[in-house]
């Protein structure tokens, strides 16, 4: 069945086939290029590549370490983030070369002996160094099959250094914790250090200031040497003289130990004598106050009376005399014991500076104060005894004168002689108790006299050892003297080395202080650091050891490897070469135009109108194809179907104005810029002329178009306007090709071949 058509460059009829064919072209054109380029990374199972694994394993912390091993499994496991993966076979260096020349392997991925030592080599101790791995693809290779195997390599090796940089930041993260709580602890003990300094450089000073002072002192304890050893020096000698005094001493108490015993006989008898005469003073007192009582009974001139008055008068002289020898013999004993006194208060005086006894000394000392005692005692009695004789005496010598007068005293004077006879008695019962206690005195005297003769022969015996003793100090003295000037100089030594001491002690004070304001920052340093240091928990610091390994992650990147513009880009590119199609099959301008006479515009519709139809239709259908490969919504897809229908369109009055105006050229022109559309739309990289080009071609509102459609990107109506533009200039300049063609010359109808 044929269609009122004109085919190009034949005179056959267009059949439905041809028509169909047109059809379908665009339709397989971009469903082979959908179909084989779209979504790759949905059949990576179909490209096969080797695995070489010749590393060797380190050891770490006594725990082996087999990266190689773990990035094999990482590349054979895949990634979760792709629908499939290479097949990948275990291999060796000999198979993989073998398999990479016939091509069973599309490519070898070679991991080096070194690559586990390399990858750890960051530890301390080693030499960092960067762990690699070989890709290797055959010569005759496809194009983007290197570029998929680099991309999985990468991804999987990758994976690998993101694991091991996770785990040493997470170690140096970990580490940062460890630090601050060292440094923590770093800036207690430097506080700490700094009150030791401080304490250090106050204690430092105060031992300064001792050392300064023992300087003074030590100073002083030279002079006070010097002077010791001065009188060390003359103690010899005074010794020797203390031990010729010790000698005189001793023979003076020998002396005063025969004398003592003398005393205390002569004492004795004394003491026998005073008692007699208290009692002759006592019987006189008895007398006296017997003859009063009886004077004052027979009064004083009896019968017998002169008689009796010399009676009196020799009586009174009697006792007078009695009496006197009494006061005579104490008088006479009183000087003796104020001597004696005298001599025990000498020898208590010599005992006390000569004598080591203090207990002999006192008895010396009570000695003479019991003697001085008893000299005033005796004295006293004396006097006492002096007045009763002269009492006596003039008792007498009153008697003696009043015997011629006694008649008139026998009245007048009895009672006053009984009164003076009873206080004479009275006295001499006051003398008898003197002389008693005199008696009592003068036996303690005696006692301490022998007492005196026991400590001075003690004395004795005491002085001689003292001399012995004191020539034997003397020799000590010398060793003495000898040992202070030792001393002495020692003691100026030591004052001048307490000196540089105590200079020495306050450069300590003062590096004391230094260290204690060093240590003071240093703690303050410390403790900034520690507050500044960050401190993570393990959970903390995996997350961020996870962020930090792979900190930029970008979103919105598809792991589609043509990209969203993929299907735009073959849609144009299928569209356009149906649109080619198209007018290789039919005829672009009517081989009658040159007879008809239907005016031009109608004659390039005729042409057009066909051609934009199948467009039209092939729009539709690889809208169709499309849609079964890439599954858009359907509001996106009823655009992009638009777009489509309408760049069939477009092309269609494009494709016959090129071939109306260039004829076969025109063809090869559209050829041109389907490469064109390929060569800008794969890569952004290509030269700006050529994309400047690209820009201009009547592909570029399509592609924009469909792009908009199917993406977030602008432009759906800056590219239907120019795909609208398009197909007017075009239908303008078929107009114009079909003008051109119906006015020719008489020559060109004989010359030109039958029209294309």
């Amino acid at each position: 069945m044929t269609l009122p058509l004109e085919r190009a460059r034949s005179p056959k009829p267009v059949t439905w086939l041809t028509i169909l064919g047109v059809l379908l072209l665009p339709v397989i054109v971009g469903g082979i290029l959908v179909a084989a380029l779209y979504n790759p990374t949905e059949r990576l199972d179909q490209l096969n590549a080797a695995i070489v694994n010749d590393d060797e394993p380190v050891e770490i912390d006594g725990q082996t370490v087999p990266l190689g091993r773990q990035l094999s499994a990482g590349l054979v496991e895949g990634s979760d983030d792709q629908e499939s993966n290479l097949t990948w076979t275990i291999s060796n260096e000999d198979d993989a070369a073998a398999g990479l020349a016939d091509g069973t392997y599309a490519a070898v991925v070679t991991i080096p002996a070194n690559f586990s030592a390399a990858a750890t080599s960051t530890q301390p101790g080693e030499t960092p160094e960067q762990a690699t791995i070989e890709v290797t693809t055959p010569p005759d290779s496809r194009v983007v099959d290197d570029a998929i195997t680099a991309q999985v390599t990468s991804t999987a090796a990758s994976l690998v250094g993101q694991q091991l940089s996770e785990t040493f930041l997470e170690n140096v993260f970990l580490g940062f914790t460890t630090l601050g709580e060292q440094l923590g602890e770093a800036a207690s003990g430097a506080d700490d250090l700094a009150d030791g300094a401080g304490q250090l450089a106050d204690g430092a000073a105060q031992a300064a200031d001792g050392a300064a002072e023992l300087a003074d002192g030590a100073g002083q304890l030279a002079g006070g040497a010097a002077q010791a050893a001065d009188g060390a020096a003359a103690l010899p000698g005074g010794i020797s003289q203390l031990g010729s005094g010790a000698g005189q001493l001793a023979g003076g108490a020998s002396g005063l130990s025969q004398g003592a015993l003398e005393l205390q006989s002569g004492l004795t008898q004394i003491a026998g004598g005073i008692r007699g005469a208290a009692d002759g003073a006592g019987q006189l007192s008895a007398g006296v106050r017997a003859g009063a009582d009886e004077l004052e009974r027979t009064g004083l001139v009896p019968d017998q009376i002169s008689g009796f008055a010399q009676s009196a008068a020799d009586g009174s002289a009697l006792t007078a005399e009695q009496i006197g020898g009494v006061a005579q013999s104490l008088g006479a004993i009183a000087p003796a014991a104020g001597g004696l006194a005298e001599s025990l208060g000498q020898l208590a005086a010599t005992c006390a500076t000569s004598v080591d006894s203090p207990e002999f000394c006192a008895q010396v000392a009570a000695a003479a104060g019991t003697a001085g005692t008893t000299a005033a005692d005796i004295g006293a009695a004396a006097q006492s005894a002096g007045g009763a004789a002269q009492t006596a005496v003039d008792a007498a010598t009153a008697a003696g004168a009043t015997n011629g007068a006694l008649q008139q005293f026998d009245t007048e004077g009895a009672t006053e002689f009984a009164s003076r006879f009873r206080t004479i008695a009275h006295s001499v019962d006051q003398l008898a108790g003197g002389l008693g206690q005199l008696a009592g005195a003068t036996d303690q005297s005696a006692a301490g006299a022998g007492q005196l003769a026991g400590g001075a022969g003690q004395l004795g015996s005491g002085a001689s050892a003292l001399a012995s003793g004191a020539q034997q100090a003397a020799e000590g003295a010398q060793s003495l003297a000898t040992g202070v000037r030792g001393l002495s100089d020692g003691a100026a030594g030591v004052s001048e080395g307490t000196a540089g001491l105590a200079d020495g002690v306050q450069s300590l004070s003062e590096g004391a202080a230094g260290v204690s304001d060093g240590t003071t920052s240093l703690a303050d340093g410390l403790a900034t650091a520690t507050d500044e240091i960050p401190s993570y928990s393990e959970a903390e610091a995996t997350d961020l050891a996870t962020v930090v390994a792979d900190p930029v992650a970008a979103q919105g990147v598809g792991d589609n490897l043509f990209g969203a513009s993929a299907i735009p880009l073959l849609s144009t590119l299928a569209l356009w070469f149906g649109g080619l199609g198209t007018f290789v099959a039919l005829q672009a301008v009517s081989r009658r135009a040159l007879t008809s006479r239907a005016p031009s515009v109608v004659l390039a519709l005729r042409g057009f109108l066909p051609a934009a139809v199948i467009g039209a239709v092939q729009g539709v259908l690889i809208a169709g194809i499309v849609q079964l490969a890439a599954t858009y919504s359907w509001g996106e897809w009823t655009v992009y179907a638009a777009v489509c229908v309408v760049a069939g369109v477009a092309f269609a009055a494009v494709n016959q104005a090129l071939v109306a105006v260039f004829g076969g050229i025109g063809r090869w022109i559209s050829a041109l810029v389907g490469v064109l559309v390929v060569a800008t739309g794969v890569v952004s990289t290509v030269p700006g002329a050529l994309t400047s080009v690209a820009s201009l071609l009547p592909t570029a509102p399509a592609y924009q178009g469909m792009l908009a459609a199917l993406t977030s990107a602008d432009g759906l109506g800056a590219g239907l306007a120019g795909l609208a533009v398009w197909t007017v200039l075009a239908l303008i300049a078929s107009v114009l090709a079909v003008s051109r063609r119906r006015t020719v010359s008489a020559r060109s109808l004989r010359a030109s071949p039958a029209p294309a």
